[in-house]
């Protein structure tokens, strides 16, 4: 009987000590959870924010979206579109977008378009190019992406939406042709869509 006891005991002990644990890990989880994604928000906004001055907008980017999907964006899956107003005016459209062709994988991207079809700007939120090369893709690498600033798919002219080194012009980055010829034709495909959903973006 003493050592039943005994395993019961032990096992009662063990029990509450799972259970505590669990607990612990789970409470740890949410935690991170949370955090991650409020950085994640964070760090979303401020790349919005890159492209389109809070003064230029009086809606709230973050709840005026809606989900769209098609190829010319990179993905399958749906892509988020924020829509900045002013005086309930539709200014511009920022777009979630893939460039599917980098050198290491997916760079995803938001494209800002003016409603008159012309560049925001651009920026990279998340890659895998290669340090030192593909990462100057990155405005914390360099500037190399503000030459999208203000082009259009009439400027250049659609022949000319390519890289330097493909007879385009745009300049590429030295030693990471693959990176730039993906991310340039990545926009030109965005500004693409826009043209042609440009209605459906605005309802």
């Amino acid at each position: 009987m003493t050592i039943a006891k005994n395993m019961l005991i032990s096992a009662g002990i063990l029990g509450i000590f799972a259970v505590i644990g669990t607990a612990m890990v789970a409470y740890t989880n949410d935690t991170t959870y949370a955090r991650v994604e409020a950085n994640k928000r964070d760090f979303t906004l401020k790349k919005l924010h890159e492209i389109i001055s809070p003064k230029a907008h009086d809606n709230d980017l973050e709840s005026d979206t809606i989900q769209v999907t098609d190829p010319l964006l990179g993905s399958k899956t749906p892509m988020l579109v924020y829509r900045a107003r002013k005086d309930g005016k539709p200014i511009a459209a920022i777009i979630q977008t893939i460039a599917p062709e980098g050198y290491s994988g997916n760079i995803y991207m938001l494209v800002g378009i003016r409603v008159d079809g012309t560049l925001l700007g651009v920026r990279v939120t998340d890659h895998q190019e290669t340090p030192g090369l593909g990462d100057n893709i990155d405005t914390s690498k360099s500037n190399w992406i503000l030459q999208f600033d203000n082009r259009s798919l009439e400027n250049p002219s659609p022949a000319d939406w390519k890289v330097k080194r493909d007879n385009g012009a745009f300049d590429q980055i030295t030693s990471a042709t693959i990176s730039s010829r993906a991310v340039t034709k990545a926009v030109y495909n965005t500004l693409e869509y826009f043209k042609q959903h440009h209605q459906e973006l605005f309802k």
